[in-house]
């Protein structure tokens, strides 16, 4: 069974920095693009960053010069290097992932379970 894990979130005041990671893990044949997305309150959800199997990546104009985003494949997770955190930052944080798992022949997606960054003095 796939799954995605992540770990990083949490409380930090502003201008600070936090760190997520989503590793994904399970019967996978190989990874195709990863990214994160967010969903504050009231909000839609949106991209924050994602990155190719080319290495390229999409960042929200929002992050962009304050968040970075990295991939190592061997160990098939993403990683959310997140700078400068500002109000505007909270929401709850969600990995995604295209992934072809054993047995087929095409890629799904699939989702991690979220978690919460706070933005606090």
């Amino acid at each position: 069974q796939v799954q995605l894990v992540e770990s990083g979130g949490g409380l930090v005041q502003p201008g600070g920095s936090l760190r997520l990671s989503c590793a994904a893990s399970g019967s996978i044949v190989r990874v195709n693009a990863m990214g994160w997305y967010r969903q504050a309150p009231g909000k839609q959800r949106e991209l924050v960053a994602a990155v190719h199997t080319d290495d390229s990546t999409n960042y929200a104009d929002s992050v962009k010069g304050r968040f970075t985003l990295s991939r190592d494949n061997a160990k098939n997770t993403v990683y959310l290097q997140m700078n400068s955190l500002k109000p505007e930052d909270p929401a709850v944080y969600s990995c995604n992932a295209d992934i072809r798992s054993v047995g087929t022949y095409s890629y799904s997606t699939y989702w991690g379970p979220g978690t919460q960054v706070t933005v606090s003095s």
